[in-house]
């Protein structure tokens, strides 16, 4: 039986020194990019304190990042593939790096928003980038599938180690500090990148789609915003339906237009491979599954096991040390055992950790092993990398990437918001109605309430830490069942015989 594959493409070769150098850049880059969105989790109580933002410039300062980010994910790849991959990550480094050091200067909500945007940007131009580089970078296939496990480990890592290294500097320095830090590695990012990463775009461009553009930051602008009001409104409020409308209405003009054109702002056309459907389908749901249950474990770990938030960023460290063992192994297994077989049980694997969420004891031995399943599972995301940049010609590195990178934040917008939402009535159904409006809001409010009552109060404390635990462990059957319906969709997506580790047939 012949066996199915991509092609490597002809571009002229980089040197293996050269190439490997050069992964190092974009994954180190990568790595920043990555701690930067969990960071600020840490730092959002200390910039609280020290600005007084109002409960609406909260919102917009932990808001806003991914709202440019997704709204520009489309665009900037595909000006990557016109104007050229090396620049615009340049450019992306550099952005970033100055809306760091602009920090320097925040003094008010607004300055810090605007702040958070700049970076949202920066990391619309840098994210797609790394990916399409790789895909540029590593024209043999089996090489191209190694880098993209290193990516994915360091992806993995970074999110593992934001909290670390943010509670490390929050105990030493200022709020800043968790800005300032990306200063360095981007200057030092952009000296490297200039010297060993290769220029590549698109050689027949066509013309610039300036209404599909328009199309795509509006919907998917749209589309993110609606998700997160309807997490924290409920689906009660008109708002969220109305922006919701605008977004399916917008997005599928842009879908069509996109289908109509011979040059699209966006290779939707890639979707009608079923490996790259597969890929694209293992990275939403993983990350939808991973967004709800990160959020609720932090607050689980320092509100009901009372840890620190730095003890709190150790004790996550498992998911991160099972991604970045089997990221880079994830090829070599794919070459024995099959690409179906690795990508489909990785997500059965993850399936398995947040099933023990909800099967074993809330404590904090079940509770490594839960997330040493679930990152060990997510090293499977290296394979599905590899589907879905192998499955786009080398002019189309953009739009491929732009698709998977859009996967992720859309994922990780719908778990918070979803499952979120779920784990919160859940919270609040296990909590009598004799608690009060203000503990059924929130674990922290209803731990706040009973500190004020005094002795009186403990056994409300008790209550809410109890009912915080069924609604991780309901998150964590959730979750278990997403990953298993994903695995199912990817073992019928994926053909029995597909290799991306080799030559075209």
């Amino acid at each position: 039986m012949t066996r199915t594959s991509y092609a490597p493409s002809t571009e002229p070769g980089v040197s293996r020194r050269r190439r490997w150098a050069g992964l190092a850049v974009l994954s180190a880059s990568l790595l920043l990019v990555v701690m930067d969105m969990t960071i600020l989790n840490v730092a959002l109580p200390a910039i609280s304190a020290d600005l007084r933002p109002g409960a609406v410039e909260l919102l917009w300062m932990v808001d806003v990042y991914a709202l440019v980010l997704s709204g520009l994910l489309v665009t900037v790849s595909a000006l990557g593939d016109r104007w050229g991959r090396k620049k615009m990550l340049l450019t992306g480094f550099a952005l970033f790096g100055l809306a760091s050091t602009a920090v320097l200067w925040a003094d008010s909500p607004g300055e810090v928003i605007a702040v958070r945007a700049m970076l949202g940007v920066g990391g619309a131009m840098i994210m797609p980038s790394t990916l399409s580089m790789i895909r540029t970078l590593f024209t043999d296939p089996r090489e191209r599938a190694t880098a993209l496990g290193v990516w994915a480990a360091m992806a993995a890592l970074g999110g593992a180690l934001g909290p670390i290294l943010g509670g490390l500097l929050l105990e030493h320095f200022s709020w800043h500090a968790a800005f300032l830090v990306n200063v360095p590695v981007m200057t030092a990012a952009i000296v490297a990148g200039l010297f060993l990463l290769p220029e590549s775009r698109n050689p027949r461009p066509g013309r610039w789609d300036v209404f599909a553009t328009a199309l795509s930051i509006t919907g998917m602008v749209a589309l993110v915003y609606s998700i997160k009001q309807f997490g924290k409104e409920g689906p009660a409020d008109i708002g969220p339906w109305v922006t919701l409308g605008l977004a399916v209405v917008t997005l599928t003009w842009f879908v069509r237009r996109c289908l109509k054109r011979s040059d699209p702002l966006l290779e939707v056309r890639l979707f009608r491979s079923r490996p790259f459907t597969a890929g694209t389908i293992a990275a939403l749901s993983t990350s939808i599954a991973m967004a709800a249950m990160m959020l609720l474990m932090a607050q689980w770990m320092q509100l009901v096991g009372g840890y620190s938030p730095l003890e709190t960023g150790v004790r996550l460290l498992p998911t991160a040390l099972g991604a970045l063992v089997l990221s880079p192994l994830a090829p070599s297994l794919a070459v024995r055992l099959g690409t179906r077989p690795v990508l489909a049980g990785g997500l059965v694997v993850s399936g398995l950790g947040f099933g023990v969420l909800y099967a074993a004891p809330a404590t904090y031995p079940w509770i490594a092993v839960s997330l040493l399943l679930i990152g060990l599972g997510m090293g499977s995301l290296a394979i599905a990398s590899a589907v879905i940049m192998a499955g786009a010609p080398p002019e189309k590195a953009g739009s491929a990437a732009a698709i998977e990178e859009t996967s992720y934040e859309l994922g990780g917008v719908l778990g918070v918001a979803v499952l979120g939402s779920v784990a919160a009535a859940v919270y609040r159904e296990a909590l009598p109605a004799t608690a009060g409006d203000a503990a059924r809001e929130s674990l922290a409010a209803a731990i706040e309430v009973a500190r004020q009552a005094g002795a009186t109060g403990r056994h409300l404390a008790q209550q809410a830490k109890a009912a915080f635990t069924l609604s991780l462990e309901m998150t964590g059957l959730a979750g278990g069942v997403l990953m298993l319906a994903a695995a199912l969709a990817v073992w019928w997506l994926v053909p029995r015989d597909l290799d991306v580790t080799a030559g075209h047939n």
